[in-house]
């Protein structure tokens, strides 16, 4: 049965229809972040278990309520919502980039995949995959970009640092083994894909 404190966690989320940081819940709440952090386990394991419609995820220092992954496609049809065209190499390579150097500008990017990249932020912040998080006090102040939220939920990951492992990236091997880290990012997409039946459209290269 729950206490007053789960209840009220639940309620919040389900009522933000966003991420909240734990910060936020523990003043209001009056509890501390420990407390805050185990109750949210406790109903993540919860809704899990009894296999109900709705999860609880940890976004790193934040929690979100949400559907279950495996009713995708049921709500997509009863909402009527179009799924989002599966993201090109081209994005998933700069998403790639973005996740393990953020923050950085769009003319890092650049320099590491040799081709403008333009589009490709450009998609990824529609997405709400990356957003711009400050400018360089350079000339110009190009804008930098990091990860989001929605980025973590995506792959199915908890914090950053769950990511696969980088090793340093250097010369032609370095871009390599970048793209292994690429193809091993994409996975947790494919398999998300694969589990809610859609099918996924033909790469196309950046123009």
């Amino acid at each position: 049965m729950m206490d007053k404190l789960t209840a009220a966690v639940e309620a919040v989320l389900f009522a933000a229809g966003e991420s909240v940081p734990l910060a936020r819940l523990s003043l209001i709440l009056g509890a501390e972040e420990e407390e805050i952090a185990r109750t949210v386990a406790w109903l993540s394991d919860l809704y899990e278990s009894e296999g109900r419609g709705i999860r609880v995820l940890r976004l790193d220092d934040k929690v979100q309520m949400c559907s279950a992954p495996e009713h995708a496609g049921v709500i997509s049809a009863c909402l009527e919502q179009r799924k989002p065209p599966m993201l090109s190499q081209s994005a998933l390579e700069t998403l790639a980039i973005v996740a393990y150097f953020q923050p950085v500008t769009r003319a890092y990017i650049e320099q590491v995949r040799g081709v403008d990249s333009s589009y490709s932020v450009s998609v990824l912040t529609e997405r709400g995959l990356i957003e711009e998080c400050g400018r360089l006090e350079a000339p110009g102040r190009p804008a930098v970009f990091r990860t989001t939220d929605a980025f973590l939920r995506t792959m199915g990951v908890t914090r950053l640092s769950e990511l696969p492992v980088l090793p340093e990236v250097s010369g032609s091997e370095g871009l390599e083994k970048l793209q292994s880290a690429i193809d091993k990012l994409t996975k947790p997409q494919e398999k998300e894909e694969s589990q809610n039946g859609e099918h996924a459209d033909t790469p196309q290269e950046e123009g």
